[in-house]
């Protein structure tokens, strides 16, 4: 008994450690949000502002065009998010139901695309998009994300696609279905978990995009919550409360995501979506 309780209480010890470890930046980014330019900078740091201030909450959405970059990201993350859920799930019930020539080779190359990393392929994207006339738009950053999330939501909307049995499209077809609607009133009711948990992913991506938006991006009326972060950082001075308070509201959504969605997340990545 006394060694169980020791190693509850190491147990315990271990995950509150971990817990601050990762806890105590988010407490730093809010408290520094409602720091004077003064106070952020201070030596030594305060923990908790001596004088609560909302200024750079105020200059970033008057002064800084915030409102500008958080509807660009919005529009962007949802539209990827949209964009690579709905192509992934025609993609995956074709992969899942079909038996054609190269189909193996062709989920290879999926999963293969997400090894390589992003900065390797920025460049043939910029050359792409401008030889296209979509350098520098929202609709072209909107397809560079699309194409960087699709793979992942095809790998895992297949996956749950093929845990809903055949028998039950073949029962439908009998009863005078199509494919399409076989695919949106059986196959997608029975997968939900797993579609919100593949456009929360490519939502969160897009949404915390940097490398993308910097490369494709040059007008400063399209750019994104990230870039705009960025411009807040100068060559003599760095804005540290309009940067920790731009950083909070980049962060609502995310939160807000994880916060109503955390059900279907759970199921989604752990395989539970389907019904017995």
């Amino acid at each position: 008994m006394r060694g169980t309780a020791q190693s509850s209480l190491f147990v315990w010890v271990a995950l509150l450690v971990v817990a601050l470890f990762n806890l105590f930046p988010f407490y730093w980014m809010v408290t520094s949000s409602f720091k004077t330019s003064l106070e952020v900078v201070s030596y030594p740091a305060t923990l908790s502002p001596k004088e609560w201030t909302t200024e750079a909450y105020r200059n970033i959405w008057l002064q800084e065009g915030f409102v500008t970059y958080f509807r660009n990201s919005l529009i962007v993350s949802l539209s990827t998010a949209f964009l690579s859920s709905f192509v992934g799930l025609l993609a995956g019930y074709g992969f899942s139901r079909f038996q054609f020539r190269g189909r193996m080779t062709w989920m290879s190359l999926f999963l293969g695309s997400q090894m390589l990393p992003g900065v390797l392929l920025v460049g043939a994207y910029f050359k792409m998009l401008t030889f296209a006339g979509l350098y520098d738009s929202l609709f072209g950053l909107i397809l560079a994300q699309t194409t960087i999330t699709l793979p992942f939501s095809v790998w895992m909307l297949k996956g749950y696609i093929d845990t809903v049995p055949a028998e039950i499209d073949n029962a439908a077809m009998i009863d005078g279905a199509g494919r399409l609607q076989i695919l949106i009133r059986i196959i997608a009711p029975n997968i939900i978990p797993g579609f919100v948990a593949t456009a929360t992913f490519a939502f969160l991506l897009a949404w915390g995009d940097l490398l993308w938006a910097l490369c494709l991006i040059e007008d400063q009326g399209k750019q994104t919550m990230t870039l705009g972060i960025t411009r807040l950082i100068g060559q003599f001075r760095v804005q540290w409360s309009e940067i920790m308070a731009a950083t909070v509201i980049g962060s609502v959504i995310p939160a807000t995501l994880y916060l109503f969605l955390q059900k279907y997340l759970v199921q989604g990545f752990t395989g539970s979506a389907v019904k017995d």
